[in-house]
């Protein structure tokens, strides 16, 4: 996306006067673009004080100036999430500025488009310290702070591709699956630890983000996210639920339930369904320019925007998500119309009973 373009999706963010994150310090990796700038924009309406992490300066300057310019509060703070140190700054930089981090969310990730055999030893190793580690260092950073206050919430973009592996994307799958490893055993450390801070991982489905104008791509033609295509907005949405609910997970999306599940149960079928589909399924009918830059080392220059090129394919919405956020009710109202139905069947029984008798 063009800067031109990315200034048309959204002039100013204007925060709500009493928002549900009013006056909390919310920290968001990957914050200058796609999920992560959308899920910037979402906090900062709600009220918080939101520091953006990144690489490109750019992207960064454009998601602060939209959350200033509409009376928010933001910092932003240029650096790469395969550095461990520079994130511990950048934590102490945001107490030191804004206060007391209350919510940390891991969003950073950079990924590879080709076959296994294409890809070189250093594109494996960038791709895990970037996504794979990016969230563990983050996750340390967080915890140093929130534990001396024995309170605060972790959030992990995580992926329907941390249950169930396609191909084409390799590393970025594998580093996924080590970050659910990584998050189940924190959680248990902390039941031990008796601790009152949250870890809640959100699993997203294909997103129209930018991710597939600037990730490394070693296929004959332009990469896409497998359809059905989301916004980014569903996920900031679900980013913001899982912020402010005591979820053990928040799969977004139907695609999410379908790869969890079907990797339960049908992980041989999957298999084959995937390696038959997947590959064209990745990849747009237009050839790719492969001189063009991209992000797996380095930033690519600009404003991304949070949106990418798929506006036209992206729903908006997402019915699946509105279940996981409403089952409570659903279940409690399911149980009731059971409970309903079973006495008026009983009371229909026993009036059939007497009329037999009279």
């Amino acid at each position: 996306m063009s800067a031109t373009n990315a200034t048309q999706e959204i002039n100013a963010v204007t925060p709500r006067r009493h928002g549900r994150f009013a006056d909390q310090v919310v920290v968001i990796t990957g914050a200058s673009a796609g999920v992560g700038r959308s899920t910037a924009r979402a906090f900062a309406r709600e009220g918080a004080k939101v520091a953006l992490i990144a690489r490109g300066q750019s992207g960064l300057d454009a998601a602060r100036s939209e959350i200033e310019s509409g009376g928010g509060h933001a910092i932003s703070i240029a650096l790469d999430v395969a550095d461990p140190q520079a994130l511990q700054d950048a934590a102490e930089r945001v107490e030191r500025e804004l206060g007391p981090i209350d919510i940390w969310v891991n969003n950073a990730m950079v990924t590879v488009f080709a076959p296994v055999n294409q890809i070189g030893p250093d594109e494996f190793k960038r791709v895990t310290e970037v996504t794979y580690l990016g969230g563990v260092y983050g996750a340390m950073a967080a915890l140093k702070r929130m534990r001396t206050r024995n309170r605060g919430t972790i959030v992990q973009v995580s992926s329907a591709l941390a249950y169930r592996s396609i191909p084409l994307q390799s590393a970025y799958c594998g580093a996924k699956h080590a970050l659910a490893g990584f998050v189940d055993a924190l959680r248990c450390e902390l039941v031990h630890e008796k601790s009152n801070i949250h870890v809640t991982a959100v699993q997203m489905p294909a997103l129209n983000t930018p991710q597939f104008s600037w990730a490394r791509n070693k296929l004959p033609h332009r990469p896409q996210p497998v359809p059905p295509i989301f916004q980014p907005e569903v996920a900031a949405d679900a980013i913001l639920y899982a912020a402010s609910h005591k979820r053990r997970n928040v799969p977004v999306g139907a695609p999410t339930w379908l790869a969890e599940w079907g990797q339960r149960f049908i992980p041989g079928l999957l298999d084959k369904y995937l390696g038959r589909t997947a590959w064209g399924g990745q990849q747009t009918p237009e050839p790719d320019d492969h001189k063009r830059a991209d992000n797996l080392f380095a930033p690519v220059e600009g404003n991304p925007g949070a949106h990418g090129s798929f506006d036209a394919r992206a729903r908006g919405s997402s019915w699946a998500l509105w279940v996981e956020k409403h089952r409570r009710g659903l279940g409690l109202g399911a149980l009731a119309a059971s409970a309903l139905g079973a006495g008026m069947w009983f009371g229909a029984k026993r009036r059939m009973r007497r009329i037999g008798r009279s």
